[in-house]
């Protein structure tokens, strides 16, 4: 089976009726700007929970890079895909130029046949764009023994470091285990925990983020955000995490993330990922 082939027809969804971008917008218009009133004391939760994982989270000191990124480059599968409108528009409201290889049937960075296609776009991207943070959310289906996984989040870690940027590797949100994700149920759980040690052994320029500080553990819980397929999230579960990532991003470099409400109602509410997934 032509495993890329197979994830793209899964990810990309059929386009549902015409308005719907605008019924999208004013939807996401009413749900977002709520954010900033009702996540007070989860965002504390949140922060202590990520500073307890990192110590490095807690300071934005001189050491290292620790200043504000002026260009993010933005990495992963389907999920990341859907996530990056609500991301590019939380990064350019702070000031930070965003690019994203993000990519419905590609993105990862493990195994042969999965991964070829990054390895062969990645060192361009990282020339063109010159970003001095990457950020990759692990994928859906970076399978492979702990062995491999660690061997190619390792290999993306000495890709961006020889590219003179820091590597963020994010945890990916819960995402329904169905029959075609069930037999990799081990490989996708090991993927967090393999690419931590990698930022373990690289503490001055990797750095692994736990996201269930956001979404929590369990795909079905109203805290994941999931759309209806149960896999990727719509508008308001993007900007959530686009909200959640930036302050991540600020306490790391030190710098304010921009307000939810200078970004979250604009035009990138409308994008077709949404439409695709049959977003309201």
């Amino acid at each position: 089976m032509n495993s890329d082939t197979t994830l793209t027809t899964r990810r990309r969804l059929p386009t549902r009726g015409s308005g719907r971008a605008a019924a999208a917008a004013l939807a996401a218009a009413t749900a977002l700007l709520a954010l900033a009133a009702c996540s007070s004391s989860a965002d504390g939760a949140s922060d202590e929970r990520t500073s307890a994982a990192d110590p490095d989270e807690q300071t934005s000191d001189t050491t290292g890079k620790h200043t504000k990124p002026q260009r993010l480059l933005w990495m992963g599968d389907s999920i990341a895909e859907v996530e990056a409108p609500a991301l590019g528009a939380a990064m350019k409201s702070a000031g930070v130029e965003f690019g994203s290889m993000a990519a419905a049937g590609g993105g990862g960075v493990v195994g042969k046949e999965l991964a070829a296609g990054t390895w062969k776009d990645l060192p361009k991207k990282l020339k063109s764009f010159r970003p001095d943070v990457v950020a990759y959310q692990i994928t859906t289906y970076d399978w492979g023994t702990p062995d491999e996984q660690r061997a190619a989040y390792a290999r993306l870690a000495k890709t961006v470091e020889d590219a003179g940027a820091e590597l963020l590797i994010v945890s990916a949100p819960p995402f329904k285990l169905d029959d075609f994700y069930k037999k990799h149920e081990a490989e996708i759980k090991t993927a967090p925990r393999s690419a931590a040690k990698v930022a373990a052994e690289r503490p001055d320029t990797v750095h692994h983020l736990d996201a269930t500080a956001l979404w929590g553990a369990a795909s079905t819980a109203a805290k994941a955000q999931r759309s209806k397929d149960g896999i990727h999230s719509c508008q308001q579960g993007s900007a959530s995490f686009a909200k959640w990532f930036g302050e991540q991003l600020g306490k790391r470099y030190g710098f304010e993330p921009a307000p939810v409400d200078k970004w979250a109602t604009g035009a990138w509410t409308g994008d077709k990922a949404y439409s695709r997934l049959g977003c309201a």
